[in-house]
Order: structure tokens, then C-alpha cells, then sequence
């Protein structure tokens, strides 16, 4: 499996695996609540990136360097630890240790978060539950 920036010629792909897996997972919510449009909006001001096994995009993630906020990470191909590669990726690219926001319904995504470090520390609710997940730090002090 290779991990890497996305191609621009490629982020229809990625919007299109963004929208389909919301449609198929998030079953909270109406599927119109999710399209391809909001991620490649979003896209402008983060960093992508997609996990490629066997010439096919996996999953893709998103990063706002800035922040260090993982926006997005979502997965096509399960049980080839395509989401472990890509957050180890976006973890080793961001300048700060991650933090996200996880909706409270998507108890998959919480305990996924949860085996790779990650503590809920906030809640908010936006419309939507959710929870913000921090990993500290691995660096020595």
C-alpha cells in the first residue's frame, strides 16, 4: 500500500469515496447531508491524502495543517488497515500532534480512534453530537 498527497486529478475520486462511505456508515443522518462538493470545498485549504493498494484509492484523509486537525479520514477498502495507514501518514505530517472531531453516534470511528491513542477531552454539538479526540504527544520532553 502506497500513502501520499493526492493528485489533482484525482480528488474527484476522493470526494466521490468521501460521499459514499458518509452515505453508507453515517446512517444517522439523511444521505443529502453529505456530498462530494463539501469535501472538494474543503479540499482547498487542507492537505489530502489517499492510500493506494493495488492501483485503486482505498481511502482518503484530510488535514488542516494548520491546526493540526484531522478533518477527514475515510476508508473504501476495509480490512487491509487502510485507515491505520493513512492516520499514521497525517500524523507523521502534521507540526502538531492530531486532534479531531468524531460525531457521538459513530461509535466505530470513536473506539478506532481510541486503539490508536486518541482521548475524548470536549463535546459539542453543532446540529450534530460529537466529541473532540486529542493524541498527545510521543515526542520527549
Amino acid at each position: 500500500m502506497e500513502v501520499r498527497r493526492v493528485r489533482p486529478e484525482e480528488l474527484p475520486i476522493a470526494g466521490a469515496i468521501y460521499q459514499k462511505v458518509l452515505r453508507e456508515t453515517f446512517t444517522w443522518l439523511p444521505a443529502w447531508r453529505h456530498n462530494a462538493q463539501d469535501f472538494l470545498r474543503d479540499a482547498r485549504e487542507e492537505e489530502v491524502y489517499v492510500a493506494v493498494l493495488e492501483r485503486r484509492i482505498a481511502g482518503v484523509a484530510a488535514l488542516y495543517r494548520r491546526d493540526s486537525f484531522l478533518h477527514s479520514l475515510y476508508v473504501d477498502v476495509r480490512g487491509h488497515s487502510v485507515g491505520k495507514a493513512l492516520l499514521d501518514h497525517v500524523a507523521a505530517s502534521a507540526p502538531n500532534p492530531l486532534s479531531l472531531k468524531c460525531q457521538t453516534a459513530n461509535i466505530r470511528a470513536r473506539a478506532f480512534y481510541a486503539r490508536e491513542g486518541f482521548a475524548e477531552v470536549a463535546q459539542g454539538d453543532d446540529g450534530v453530537p460529537w466529541v473532540r479526540m486529542e493524541r498527545p504527544s510521543t515526542a520527549w520532553t
